[in-house]
C-alpha cells in the first residue's frame, strides 16, 4: 500500500483544492522531500490568476530529505534527515547554458518552453508532485539542491531564494563594493533582498524607493539597513538622490517594481554617467516617447536581469545562517496549507492587509 501526502493543488483561477495524492517509488536517482515551509512568491501569484492547467505551487522551499535513493545521495552529498534548500529550476545539465553556468536559462527548465521547474509543473506531468504546497515533493534526479543548518528559523529560511537573486544581481552581476551609492527601486520581497545584499557587499549608501502604498514596507527597509528610503509620490527622486549623494548620484540602480515603465526612466536619470542600471521586473507594456539619448549621454550599462546562481544561493545561505540580521521580521503571513488559496490572495493584495514574506507551513 502506498504512502500518501496531502497537497493544495491549484485546480482553477483562484481556485485550491486539498488532495490527497500517492507519493511515488523512487529510482536510486531520485528522492522524496519532506516539506517544512515554502515562501510566496510573485510567481506563483501570477501562475494562481492565469491558470492554465491544475497543478501544485510554489517553489521557495525548505524541508528535509524523506527518502533518496543510492545514486542521489552520493551526487547530491545529502542523506535521509538532512535539511535543505531548493532551487526552482530542474536544468538538463548538457546544454550551453548548463555547461555554461546559466542553467536557470536551460530550456528543460522553462515552463514556458515545455519544461519542467517546481511550482510551475502541471499535475499531468508524473508523479505529479512539482509543487512546494504540499507536505512531500518529488526530488527530481537534476534537482539542484543545498545543505541547510539545523538552527536557522524556518521563516529566515523561506527568504533563501528571494535574498539569493539579491546577492546575483548586487554582489555577482552588479559587482557592489565599498564606497557605492545604490538605489532599489521597489521595496517588495526583491528589493528588500538586494537592500540586504548591498549593505552585506560594503555598498555605502542604500536607497529604498517606493509609493504611499508602501509605507510600512519602506520602514522595514531602514529597519533591515537601508540607509535612506523615498516615498516617490511625494519626492522628486533624482533631486532627493542628489541631495543625499552631494551630485555623486548612483553607481547601481535596480527596478524592481511590478508595474509602470515610470521607475525605468526614474532610474536612468539617477544613474550616474557610466552608472549601471539592472531592470529586474517585468512590465508587459511598451515604452512611448522615450528619450534614448540619456542612455547614450551617460554612457549607460544597461542589463536585464532574472534568477540566481549556484553561487548566489550558496551566498545566502550562509547570510541566512549567520544569524546577525533581523530576518524574522520581514515574515508578515505563515499560514497551514489548507489556508494556500488565502496565502496566495494575500500576497497577491487581495487578502489579508500588509503582505511581505508569506509563507505556507504544510505541517501545522
Amino acid at each position: 500500500m502506498s504512502e500518501k501526502t496531502w497537497a493544495a493543488v491549484a485546480t482553477d483561477v483562484k481556485y485550491t483544492e486539498i488532495q490527497e495524492l500517492d507519493l511515488p517509488y523512487i529510482e536510486s536517482d531520485a528522492g522524496i522531500l519532506k516539506i517544512e515551509i515554502v515562501g510566496v512568491c510573485g510567481t506563483d501569484v501570477s501562475y494562481y490568476r492565469n491558470l492554465k492547467e491544475p497543478m501544485i505551487l510554489g517553489h521557495h522551499v525548505i524541508g528535509r530529505i524523506y527518502k533518496i535513493g543510492d545514486s542521489a545521495s552520493k551526487r547530491w552529498g545529502v542523506k535521509a534527515g538532512d535539511r535543505v534548500a531548493m532551487e526552482e529550476y530542474i536544468p538538463c545539465g548538457q546544454c550551453t547554458s548548463c555547461r555554461s553556468g546559466f542553467y536557470r536559462l536551460c530550456p528543460d527548465t522553462n515552463p514556458s518552453l515545455g519544461g519542467i521547474r517546481y511550482g510551475a509543473t502541471p499535475m499531468s506531468v508524473n508523479p505529479a508532485l512539482y509543487g512546494g504546497f504540499s507536505q512531500y515533493m518529488y526530488l527530481h534526479p537534476n534537482a539542484v539542491i543545498h545543505k541547510l543548518p539545523d538552527h536557522v528559523p524556518s521563516v529566515e529560511a523561506a527568504l533563501i531564494l528571494p535574498l539569493s537573486n539579491g546577492f546575483e544581481w548586487m554582489r555577482i552581476i552588479g559587482d557592489v563594493g565599498p564606497g557605492d551609492v545604490v538605489v532599489i527601486q521597489g521595496p517588495g520581497q526583491q528589493g528588500l533582498a538586494c537592500a540586504l545584499a548591498a549593505k552585506a557587499a560594503g555598498a555605502e549608501t542604500v536607497i529604498v524607493t517606493g509609493r504611499n502604498s508602501s509605507q510600512k514596507r519602506l520602514e522595514l527597509a531602514r529597519e533591515l539597513g537601508a540607509d535612506y528610503t523615498v516615498n516617490t509620490s511625494s519626492e522628486d527622486l533624482s533631486k532627493r538622490v542628489a541631495e543625499i549623494t552631494n551630485g555623486k548620484m548612483a553607481d547601481l540602480v535596480i527596478d524592481v517594481t511590478s508595474g509602470g515603465t515610470q521607475p525605468v526612466i526614474s532610474s536612468l536619470e539617477v544613474a550616474k554617467t557610466r552608472g549601471t542600471v539592472l531592470l529586474g521586473a517585468l512590465k508587459n507594456q511598451l515604452f512611448h516617447e522615450f528619450d534614448l539619448d540619456i542612455i547614450y549621454n551617460k554612457t549607460l550599462t544597461i542589463k536585464g536581469v532574472r534568477g540566481h546562481s549556484y553561487q548566489s544561493v550558496q551566498m545566502a545561505v550562509e547570510f541566512v545562517s549567520s544569524g546577525k540580521f533581523p530576518l524574522s521580521i520581514m515574515n508578515s503571513h505563515n499560514y497551514k496549507l489548507s489556508d494556500t488559496d488565502l496565502a496566495l490572495r494575500t500576497a497577491g493584495g487581495e487578502g489579508e492587509p500588509f503582505p511581505l514574506l508569506v509563507t505556507v507551513s504544510p505541517w501545522l
